[in-house]
């Protein structure tokens, strides 16, 4: 396939801008990629769309999913909205377990057809790979359950879907006040179960006063190195555990939330080369006051991502460029910035090398947008101006 007259943004150098130009394809791979008055004769007589001017970026990658889980969270909403905090509500049983209490319940495929209709979403965003968390199970038998419907999901749409262990997402009223426990007993036989049936891609965890510390996690994470399993780590989202430098000590791909990081976890995050996957959607839904230490995170060369956080209470959205809008409105990132989020940095987070930016040699997964440059995709607030999407050379019907 041969896309023509497109303005190219390929992420190679900022934008990396090419106006007027035209990206070879050769099966699911970009062969070549440049200025259509360059484009060698070799590729010329391959079937042609006609990209009219329109821009064209990498296809979107959402790096920080949870879409896998039943019943919503609606109540909690309401009861967040009359003074009730995140914290208060998880303690009294609320928050995490209330969906694992309903995600235990429900079947694998219903599980599946309910997590499909959210997934269009997130395509009809842009998005060409997501990450998928388990995590409401928190049983070995569930966190299997759930992690089978995402390998699933991939299986039912044109989106690559890579999957990651959270079983020490929450420690539930059977282990309540027992955390090592819980890791020794359901996290670790998961990890090593999911391992063994070729469900998982990675490893993370949540690292929270409401959930596990780092010396809960110690056990988890040398187990996954262990394994070849990267790690990444749900961090200082609501108060500094020093997560991100325990993550950053074990290699990890990214640290997520990060609105508590300290000038240390900076550091640490920059001297291991963990991402950091800014989430904007869960500090608006919590109405959070502090901060990412964005900044710092730039000044010390940190790369950000940026992620949905699709999740049924602190993130109900699905829409990586309502993330993009709300992580330049909210945090101060530039569109650049937040275009590099959902595509090279975002890439990176769950260590994949061959997507994220319009490079030969690249996988060919691209979005085709109604606009002329690429920061009307972060400027629109609730508008996708998705025209087409690529996915794997191929272009969506």
């Amino acid at each position: 396939m041969l896309l023509t007259h497109a303005t190219l943004a390929t992420m190679t150098n900022g934008y990396g801008l090419i106006p007027d130009a035209a990206v070879a394809m050769d099966g699911n791979r970009i062969a070549w990629a440049g200025p259509m008055a360059d484009l060698p004769a070799t590729y010329r007589a391959l079937p042609e769309h006609d990209a009219n001017g329109r821009l064209v970026t990498p296809g979107l990658i959402d790096c920080h999913t949870h879409a896998v889980f039943a019943g919503h969270r609606a109540v909690e909403f309401e009861l967040r909205l009359n003074g009730a905090s995140y914290e208060e509500i998880a303690w009294a049983g609320g928050g995490i377990l209330s969906t694992v209490t309903a995600t235990r319940a429900t079947s694998e495929d219903t599980l599946l057809a309910l997590a499909l209709p959210r997934v269009d979403q997130l395509i009809a965003s842009g998005a060409t790979t997501i990450e998928v968390k388990s995590g409401y199970g928190l049983t070995v038998t569930d966190e299997l359950k759930m992690l089978r419907v995402a390998r699933r999901i991939g299986l039912h749409r044109p989106v690559t879907v890579k999957t990651t262990h959270l079983a020490a997402h929450a420690i539930p009223p059977e282990y309540k006040g027992q955390p090592k426990a819980y890791i020794a007993e359901v996290a670790l036989p998961s990890l090593r179960d999911a391992y063994a049936d070729g469900l998982i891609d990675a490893v993370d965890a949540f690292c929270e006063t409401i959930a596990f510390s780092v010396e809960d996690l110690a056990p988890l994470f040398a187990e996954a190195r262990a394994l070849g399993l990267p790690v990444k780590l749900h961090a200082e989202q609501l108060t500094d555990q020093g997560g991100a430098a325990f993550a950053a000590r074990h290699a990890a791909l990214s640290a997520d939330h990060l609105e508590y990081l300290s000038a240390e976890g900076v550091a640490a995050m920059a001297a291991a080369g963990t991402v950091a996957v800014i989430l904007p959607g869960a500090f608006y839904t919590l109405r959070e006051s502090q901060l990412p230490p964005i900044t710092a995170l730039r000044d010390a060369g940190v790369p950000m991502a940026v992620a949905t956080d699709l999740n049924p209470g602190s993130s109900p959205m699905a829409s990586l460029t309502l993330a993009m809008n709300m992580a330049c409105t909210l945090f101060r990132l530039t569109p650049a910035e937040a275009l590099l989020g959902t595509t090279a940095h975002a890439a990176r987070a769950l260590g994949l090398a061959d997507r994220g930016r319009i490079v030969p040699g690249l996988r060919a997964d691209l979005c085709i947008w109604d606009a002329d440059h690429p920061a009307e995709i972060s400027y629109r607030i609730g508008a996708t101006p998705l025209y087409k999407r690529i996915f794997g050379g191929h272009l969506d019907a």
